[in-house]
């Protein structure tokens, strides 16, 4: 059994909290980049090129990319022949240490109801996997408010085809994308229960610009994004050809009777990164 100290944890998870409110993944910003040079749109290249620049400035000066320094969703993968005394206290303390030395802004409220801030963005929300072996791997995704309230969850008729969740996706998209900050990385889950779908479309975000390993549903990612491209909302919302960079599927067997379909709307500040332990 590997034993491994919850205070290595701690410290490695605050300093990834702000190196990934810093800095934009490198896919995305390759993928942006990539997005100027091919938008005919004169204002979308404006914006792309705002945008380019501000992940700069941020990255230089070690400041937010976006005021909107979210909440922390972690994904766990946790060996068997591992052992971390109090992981979720490791986790979330590294996110107190983190957003307090690092002045990001706290956004986490005790009670959805109430409303009063907990003043070190915690509680995290975590979700764990157990796996063989004795490694650890932590995912965290950053989510703003914003584009958070532009998620969709869609229980399908079980007799629904790839044409009905096409529809689905672009309906929606065409109404709240300009809403969450484009040009948006999309995560889509299908498959699971209502909570499995959406968990997937947010794991869906974090595997950036690699392609789906089902050659199916790599052609429907390439063709969703081809045609929510197409719907001319753009940058910002403001016109142009650049409205997602791109469009993840994840898939996971479900009920007979269910074809749950989620949406994930992350914005063209999509932070996300990992550690290894």
């Amino acid at each position: 059994m590997r034993k491994i100290d919850a205070g290595l944890i701690t410290e490695k998870i605050a300093s990834l909290v702000q190196e990934v409110n810093y800095s934009l993944p490198k896919d995305l910003l390759s993928a942006m980049l990539s997005a100027k040079e091919s938008e005919i749109n004169e204002r979308a290249k404006g914006v792309l090129s705002i945008l380019i620049e501000n992940s700069r400035i941020a990255k230089e000066k070690q400041i937010p990319i976006c005021q909107d320094t979210g909440l922390c969703l972690f994904f766990v993968e946790l060996g068997e022949d591992v052992k971390v005394e109090n992981l979720y206290s490791a986790i979330n303390s590294g996110v107190r240490k983190g957003y307090t030395e690092g002045y990001l802004r706290m956004s986490m409220v005790s009670s959805p109801l109430l409303r009063k801030n907990t003043e070190d963005n915690t509680p995290a929300i975590i979700h764990t996997e157990i796996r063989s072996g004795d490694s650890l791997k932590i995912q965290l995704l950053i989510r703003g408010g914003g584009s958070e309230n532009m998620s969709l969850l869609k229980m399908m008729r079980p007799t629904d085809t790839e044409e009905a969740i096409t529809e689905a996706v672009l309906t929606h998209t065409k109404e709240k994308a300009a809403f969450a900050c484009p040009p948006l990385f999309i995560g889509i889950g299908i498959g699971g229960d209502s909570a499995k779908a959406l968990l997937l479309s947010k794991k869906a975000v974090i595997r950036g610009l690699v392609r789906n390993q089902n050659e199916r549903i790599a052609r429907l990612e390439e063709s969703l994004l081809e045609k929510i491209n197409q719907l001319g909302i753009g940058p910002a919302g403001l016109g142009g050809k650049t409205t997602a960079l791109s469009v993840n599927i994840e898939e996971y067997p479900t009920h007979i009777g269910l074809l749950p379909l989620a949406l994930t709307l992350s914005c063209c500040a999509t932070r996300y990164g990992e550690i290894e332990v």
